[in-house]
């Protein structure tokens, strides 16, 4: 493994500082600094941009982002013994990381980055699909980041990337596919990890639309889309029912057969539904 700067190779790191993953914390290290570089490389151009990373534990993907010229890198870690590590990275690239010791799911990092900005985590698996929706769904939009590049379990990207009529099909594809083009730009074996985990994992990029694709209120939406998946087996006149008492009615008005179960309704017809029923 050929080094990408002037600091030790991430397993003597880790040593050094007792870090064993922690499976409470959904901690898998990646510790192919060739590889780091290679996810930090699918996030487009850094060079103008602040980056998000969230979960860096020793710092293998963050020692990626700064080679590959990073502005400036903003690192959220909960894992109080990354922050030796982590320290030795801002030494070595004086000004440009930031570190903070905190949860993410608490943390507005917007205080601290300043725009254009793009995230890019390889996530805790325990917090990787909320924090996912939280950046989908802001108050906002477009959002203050321009594009995510994340790592997630195999099985969760390809939810992320599902088209209607799969198995994969659900909530997060909607929300994503709603506001942002997305798709799958590596995957990665289990003994890329340390410890290495029973599935495969793979990385997905998403690029911000400057506006949805189609028209409708967000958390309505989102109200809409995960009553609907609550119940995937059951015909969305049953699933929905609870949504309004006409909704026979309004699922024909929009063109969707009351018969129709979720995962055969694509992004539009929901979001068609979702105006119907806020009129």
């Amino acid at each position: 493994m050929s080094q990408i700067d002037g600091l030790p190779p991430l397993r003597e790191v880790i040593a050094t500082h007792g870090m064993v993953a922690k499976k409470s914390l959904g901690q898998n290290f990646l510790l192919d600094l060739n590889l780091t570089s290679k996810i930090a490389r699918q996030a487009g151009d850094l060079t103008q941009c602040d980056v998000l990373e969230v979960g860096p534990g020793p710092g293998g993907l963050t020692r990626g982002l700064l080679a590959e010229g990073a502005r400036k890198v903003l690192a959220v870690e909960k894992d109080s013994r990354a922050m030796g590590p982590l320290g030795e990275i801002q030494a070595a690239y004086p000004g440009r990381l930031d570190v903070i010791n905190a949860d993410a799911l608490e943390l507005d990092p917007l205080q601290h980055l300043t725009p254009p900005i793009r995230v890019v985590a390889n996530l805790p698996y325990n917090v990787g699909t909320e924090l996912l929706v939280r950046w989908l769904t802001p108050k906002i939009w477009p959002p203050a980041w321009s594009s995510l590049t994340l790592m997630f379990q195999k099985e969760v990207a390809q939810r992320i990337v599902a088209q209607p009529g799969s198995k994969a099909y659900g909530r997060l594809a909607v929300l994503a596919q709603w506001r942002c083009d997305a798709q799958i730009v590596m995957e990665l074996p289990p003994e890329a990890f340390t410890p290495p985990p029973k599935i495969r994992s793979a990385v997905v990029h998403l690029d911000a639309l400057p506006e949805p694709r189609f028209e409708a209120n967000a958390d309505k939406l989102q109200k809409v889309v995960a009553t609907a998946f609550n119940q995937r087996r059951k015909m969305l006149r049953a699933s929905l029912k609870g949504l309004s008492p006409e909704i026979e009615d309004i699922l024909t008005s929009v063109g969707i057969k009351p018969t129709s179960r979720a995962e055969e309704i694509g992004l539009e017809e929901f979001c068609a539904l979702t105006r119907a029923l806020t009129k």
